[in-house]
């Protein structure tokens, strides 16, 4: 293991205090690449936690133990405790469980949100979303161009609360359904955020903590996210 080379990519990746999606995707390269054994992932670790305290002497230590925490989520993901536990689960609808799933995950995030969503309509959600926001959690959404208007559509209330929302303005329907909280969970299915979603559909959603996977969806909403104009 090139120890230098980490050491470099963690002082590179640590200057704006953030972990990026594409900078995910390079640490997830370089441990497929350079992490084989128990004792290179404790080495990284260790380095990992070294470059933090000394980014922590020369500024801010809040930004410092964030971009920690997302690293350490690629480098040294953490493992099931019990034997045959699994880091992901389903829901399905019609019934209660996804809204459920849905609105537990906003109550608990601390961080960050970003909602990548065909609709939202459904005020049970909505209402959570917007008092995630008034209690400090940074909230981004994305919604189609169609949909952000439709009569019951909560966009022009997120955008009165100050939350930042981005419509596709391209040829295809932005179809997606997902949802990552703090960089660390993510909520993924067929579940448009609706009334109609949790009492007339047959929909699933599946909730993971899969690092790789949340990476992949994470650098997938980055590049909408700047590719798409802010709703007006």
């Amino acid at each position: 293991m090139n120890a230098a080379e980490l050491d470099a990519l963690f002082r590179q990746f640590l200057a704006d205090r953030k972990l990026s999606g594409s900078e995910r995707e390079t640490l997830m390269a370089w441990a497929a690449k350079n992490i084989t054994t128990e004792q290179q992932r404790g080495v990284a670790r260790s380095r990992l936690f070294d470059a933090a305290r000394q980014a922590v002497t020369e500024t801010g230590a809040v930004e410092v133990i964030d971009f920690l925490e997302a690293a350490m989520k690629v480098i040294v993901p953490v493992q099931n405790a019990g034997v045959g536990e699994s880091s992901s689960a389903a829901c399905f609808s019609p019934g209660e469980a996804c809204l459920g799933l849905i609105v537990n995950h906003i109550i608990n995030a601390r961080r960050t949100i970003d909602i990548c969503v065909f609709t939202i309509t459904d005020d049970r959600i909505s209402n959570m979303i917007v008092a995630a926001h008034k209690r400090g959690v940074k909230i981004r959404i994305i919604t189609d161009n169609e949909k952000a208007y439709d009569p019951g559509s909560d966009v022009p209330r997120f955008r009165e609360a100050g939350i930042p929302v981005v419509v596709d303005e391209s040829p295809y329907h932005m179809h997606h359904k997902f949802a990552i909280f703090d960089g660390r969970r993510m909520l993924n299915g067929s579940y448009n955020w609706t009334r109609g979603a949790a009492a007339q559909n047959e929909e699933n959603i599946v909730d993971t903590d899969d690092a790789r996977l949340i990476g992949k969806f994470q650098h997938e909403f980055d590049a909408l996210w700047i590719g798409l104009p802010t709703a007006q």
